[in-house]
């Protein structure tokens, strides 16, 4: 059971995130999901539910609060974005697996850190995960490329 795969279980209603090895719960974090609701809609702004696995890890050495724009950190002189939902320290990119959310990973459905740490726990992203900067960071290190993810109310 020691090297079993791990797995991470999102609850909407909970606002949870749970990293798990086989039935073992090894860390629980708060999260925020959308603040628009649930749905696969593009341009929807609204977390999916099911199946989905971790296509992409991007961030691995960036600073703590690094802001991502397209997958790409700014740099110290870069402006900032014109958007209050910025992606921050580290991205888990999602790719469904069912086909309700099979648009998921063109959607560009993230677990990422925020900078409305003060949110987490209620609704409040565009449709991605978000957790605390250093939360995020923390579970960057303990999964894999092809980590599945389930979404549930």
């Amino acid at each position: 059971m020691q090297n079993s795969p791990v797995k991470i279980d999102v609850s909407i209603g909970k606002q949870e995130l749970k990293l798990r090895r086989g039935r073992k719960i090894i860390r629980r974090y708060p999260v925020s999901s959308s603040r628009f609701g649930l749905g696969t809609e593009p341009g929807s702004n609204k977390t999916p539910l099911g199946k989905f696995r971790i296509s992409d890890k991007i961030g691995a050495d960036a600073p703590p609060g690094t802001i991502f724009v397209g997958r790409v950190p700014l740099g110290p002189n870069d402006e900032l974005p014109a958007t209050e939902d910025l992606v921050l320290s580290r991205i888990l990119w999602l790719d469904g697996f069912e086909r309700a959310n099979a648009n998921t990973r063109d959607r560009f459905i993230y677990i990422h850190g925020t900078k409305h740490e003060d949110k987490i726990g209620q609704p409040n992203s565009h449709g991605c995960i978000r957790m605390r900067n250093a939360d995020v960071i923390e579970l960057f290190e303990l999964v894999d490329v092809g980590t599945p993810v389930t979404i549930k109310k």
